[in-house]
């Protein structure tokens, strides 16, 4: 797994779809649902005309978690949902990667938060570190 500052991601030896159900799953695992779903190689195709590997983007949102985070900062839905996405690499695996809330929310200079943003960053990690 890579931890990049931004965001955790892995690759895996798998197809898409594959990668998509587990990476779903393994949000459900962590209390995560999916509030949207852009498949973003199907709008370059039907708004530009065109081709794209194929790259999903799933907003993620655990309501507890999210609920405690608008509690401390009502400003914080900017950031929300937590991004994963899905995409094809060019030597036929599938990538998986999360976006690191700890530090996106990092702008926002309010302790009581960023241990929010932690313990999603936490549940996130191991969203990745599961697949």
């Amino acid at each position: 797994m890579k931890n990049k500052l931004y965001y955790f991601s892995t690759i895996l030896d798998c197809d898409f779809e594959e990668a998509d159900r587990r990476a779903r799953a393994s949000l459900e695992k962590e209390g995560f649902g999916i509030l949207t779903e852009i498949n973003f190689h199907e709008k370059i195709k039907e708004k530009l005309g065109m081709d794209f590997r194929k790259y999903r983007i799933l907003g993620a949102c655990n309501p507890g978690l999210a609920y405690r985070s608008i509690q401390k900062e009502d400003k914080i839905g900017i950031f929300m949902p937590c991004n994963v996405i899905v995409q094809e690499t060019e030597d036929g695996k599938t990538e998986v990667a999360a976006m690191n809330p700890a530090v996106a929310m990092s702008v926002v200079e309010n302790k009581d938060l960023q241990c929010v943003a932690e313990e999603v960053s936490l549940k996130l990690k191991k969203v990745v570190q599961n697949l």
